[in-house]
């Protein structure tokens, strides 16, 4: 498959270059374990790699990535609940001091859920997805219909950005998030990507409103993000 041959020469590059370059780091990361001060919830989608747009180094980010970046709310039942646990894992053992919610411009799993494309669907059929999608129609039937009266509503682009602060609201569902959030030791933030502009907006937690942040770093700019 000339896919996996491709990860494979990959591999090949990465090993004889950043590897190497970085060697001194992993060999750190392999002797004392990870200490990732910030827990990021991205999408799965190919085209949106955290450790990319943020250029991060290893052991820097510790990521969750599922379909259109989603955190569920708290639900402590016999059920496996695969972000939950990362979420739990982060917060309560790695102690991360930071939680951002990463979304994307042109999510493909938040059109299929305006357009309905997995409602009802059967198992293996797109009923996993419609399930998981099902945590944001609530706030995607109240989109549909504010884009009803006003075609100029850009509904998918306003439905990421609900996505988004509907999962930092669930987060703060869990108990020990809570409990972190309240004694300053954990801060909750959203972030969107704009693939084709390489644009990043950041919640404002002042205004409730996403921000572009400017490519043109000053000491003001760090600090404000750092207490947001």
């Amino acid at each position: 498959m000339p896919e996996f041959k491709a990860l494979l020469e990959g591999y090949a590059r990465f090993r004889t270059g950043a590897y190497q370059e970085q060697r001194r780091r992993y060999d750190a990361l392999a002797d004392k374990g990870q200490a990732p001060g910030v827990l990021v919830i991205s999408c799965s989608d190919s085209r949106v790699d955290p450790t990319r747009i943020f250029d991060t180094e290893p052991g820097q980010m510790f990521v969750v990535r599922n379909v259109a970046n989603l955190v569920p709310p708290c639900d402590p039942d016999h059920s496996q609940h695969s972000t939950s646990a990362a979420i739990e894992y982060a917060v309560t053992q790695l102690k991360v001091h930071h939680i951002v919610v990463l979304g994307h411009a042109r999510c493909g799993g938040i059109k299929a859920s305006l357009e309905g494309t997995f409602d009802d669907a059967p198992m293996g059929e797109g009923g996993f997805i419609g399930r998981w999608m099902s945590l944001i129609a609530p706030a995607r039937d109240t989109i549909r219909a504010a884009a009803n009266l006003s075609p100029d509503i850009d509904a998918c682009s306003a439905l990421e950005l609900a996505a988004i602060r509907l999962s930092i609201d669930n987060l703060r569902t869990f108990p020990f998030i809570a409990e972190a959030e309240a004694a300053g030791t954990l801060h909750l933030q959203g972030a969107l990507f704009d693939i084709a502009e390489g644009v990043l907006k950041v919640l404002n937690h002042e205004t409730g409103k996403f921000e572009a942040v400017s490519v043109d770093w000053e000491e003001e700019s760090v600090t404000q993000l750092k207490s947001a």
